[in-house]
């Protein structure tokens, strides 16, 4: 099937992540992500892929699919941000000797050892911030001589208050707020090619940035879910131990995920005046996470969206890594036609002050010249 034949099929839900001055989108059959370089080019790379559940249906049961897709978020999330860097360019730089000295000690890339230690702080400062912190404060609650009702709530109002600090603290990073710019465009294009516009721009700048499907909306059922879970569990299974009761948070987190998406599956797909109440607060909290894009980030998801679900555009040259570079978000679009070289070539002729002014010498040179075609 050619490009622009599969223009024409069903439209098919499409996931994305803002990345470093770009995007990433996700169809069922591929990733693409797009990057805006500092020439104000976009770098776009295309990767074809199969779903866990299409080899393993096992995997794509409900609640099951949820903790895989959980577990598939954090890896290749992590993965989608070290291509952004490089494709960004922000890898070039030559490395520090300490860097040089680390990279031979290990025998890997300095950027996949950044991008290791990077995954690991993420965990660590995770578990910390979601569990460590809450338990403690379960812990202290209990000991005070609150309830399994009080002591629980506590610790989830205790978790959700630190997501809304930590969203907040870190959306005044001048990177950062860029990032949630691109997040925004994310969300405009998705909702653009759901409405079967025409992937442009201006089509998608009418839209708003909060998403139903958004990842953040995710992180909020996950904590209400993880509330109510234990509401049950420590009324019936009191734990007094505070590292026997981080264990069973750590230990119920993939049920947790699993419920969690099935509920925002839920949520995402009804139109109840039940599922718009319940769904409310979880696209009140992408206030924290999306910025308002401008033009060219929305170019940057336009090329992302484009790409995973046609492709890359054959006309657009590669570098050496296999990247499309484009010149405009247009040439992403499977309708586009290239122009012929003649045709540039004689645009920028006629549009040449300087041609057009050779050319008039040229003749009134050739009209002052004597007449050589007469013999003598």
């Amino acid at each position: 099937m050619s490009k622009r034949e599969s223009a024409s099929c069903p439209r098919v839900d499409i996931g994305g992540q803002a990345v470093l001055e770009g995007v990433m989108m996700r169809s069922p059959e591929a990733t693409a992500i797009a990057v805006r370089r500092p020439d104000q080019s976009i770098v776009v790379k295309y990767e074809k892929t199969v779903p866990l559940a299409k080899k393993h249906p096992w995997m794509g049961l409900p609640v099951i699919r949820g903790a895989v897709n959980m577990v598939m978020m954090l890896v290749s999330g992590m993965r989608t941000l070290q291509d952004s860097t490089a494709m960004g360019g922000l890898l070039d730089e030559e490395p520090t000797k300490f860097e040089k000295w680390l990279s031979e000690k290990l025998g890997k890339g300095i950027d996949k050892i950044v991008m290791a230690v990077s995954v690991v702080l993420a965990v660590a400062l995770s578990l910390l911030l979601f569990m460590a912190i809450p338990a403690g404060v379960e812990s202290i609650a209990r000991s005070a001589g609150m309830g399994p009702f009080g002591y629980t709530l506590l610790g989830g109002l205790v978790k959700i208050a630190i997501l809304l600090g930590y969203m907040a603290l870190v959306g005044n990073v001048p990177e950062i707020k860029r990032t949630f710019q691109y997040h925004g465009a994310e969300h405009k294009t998705v909702y653009c090619h759901e409405a079967d516009l025409p992937l442009t721009p201006e089509n998608a700048q009418q839209f708003t940035t909060l998403h139903p499907r958004c990842g953040t909306a995710f992180l909020l059922i996950v904590f209400i879910i993880s509330i109510l879970l234990f509401l049950v569990l420590n009324t019936l299974l009191p734990i007094s131990n505070y590292f026997l009761r981080l264990l069973m948070h750590l230990l119920m987190l993939p049920i947790v995920a699993g419920v969690s998406y099935e509920v925002l599956k839920g949520l995402a797909h009804s139109e109840s005046k039940v599922a718009k109440i319940l769904r409310w607060p979880g696209l009140q909290l992408q206030r924290l996470t999306t910025r308002q894009p401008d033009e060219g980030m929305l170019e940057c998801a336009i090329s992302a969206m484009n790409a995973a679900l046609y492709g890359l555009p054959d006309h657009a040259p590669r570098t050496p890594e296999g990247w499309a570079v484009l010149k405009s978000y247009a040439e992403s679009d499977p309708a586009y036609v290239a122009p012929r070289p003649e045709a540039v070539s004689a645009l920028f002729s006629w549009a040449d002050p300087s041609a057009e002014s050779e050319s008039a010498d040229g003749d009134e040179a050739a009209a002052e010249a004597p007449d050589s075609g007469n013999g003598e």
